[in-house]
């Protein structure tokens, strides 16, 4: 038997034992204990959210490039003329 087929029995064994145990100790099944950190995905409350609407997509003209581009070039120009000095 693999390690995983033994894993899974002794997990079968455990969860008709646990089945065993609420019927003879009344039928109230016993509360899992928070794990503490993040839950995993299939854990995590699934609250469906209101998708926002989506926005339009803004382009620069080619006149707005040009003055950023040159923008930048003055501002690298006043960096290494101050790392010159």
């Amino acid at each position: 038997m693999a390690v995983v087929d033994i894993l899974a029995a002794i997990d079968q064994e455990i969860a008709q034992l646990q089945q065993a145990r609420t019927l003879l100790s009344g039928g109230v099944a016993p509360t899992a204990k928070r794990k503490v950190g993040r839950p995993k995905k299939s854990e995590a409350i699934a609250v469906p959210a209101a998708k926002p609407a989506k926005k339009k997509k803004r382009n620069l003209s080619a006149e707005g490039r040009k003055r950023i581009a040159e923008a930048v070039k003055k501002r690298w120009a006043a960096q290494k003329a101050a790392a010159v000095k």
